[in-house]
């Protein structure tokens, strides 16, 4: 399994309750396929750059995972699809 470092956003438009419910969710995708989340940690709602998809603010999240590359595609795939992320970066930490 390899390591990877993914980030994402979470509109703040939605409840409180339903913005750590998909932060669970995305970490189930994770764990679902034998994966190992090292590292979750949420850094809290920010004003983001620029306005993404009308959004203003959102919360972000990391995690620091290990994992098979099929299950981050799948993980990749479902993100995309999911209307409350606004955004999500993976990189495949090297040679750990």
């Amino acid at each position: 399994m390899d390591r990877y470092e993914i980030m994402f956003i979470v509109k703040n438009t939605i409840e409180d309750e339903a913005v750590k419910k998909e932060a669970d969710t995305l970490q189930g995708l994770i764990t679902s396929d034998k994966g190992k989340i090292i590292e979750f940690k949420e850094m809290g709602k920010r004003k983001l750059a620029y306005p993404i998809k009308k959004e203003l603010t959102g919360t972000y999240y990391v995690m620091t995972v290990s994992a098979k590359h099929e299950t981050i595609k799948e993980f990749d795939r479902k993100v995309l699809i999911n209307e409350n992320i606004l955004r999500h970066l993976i990189i495949k930490k090297e040679g750990e």
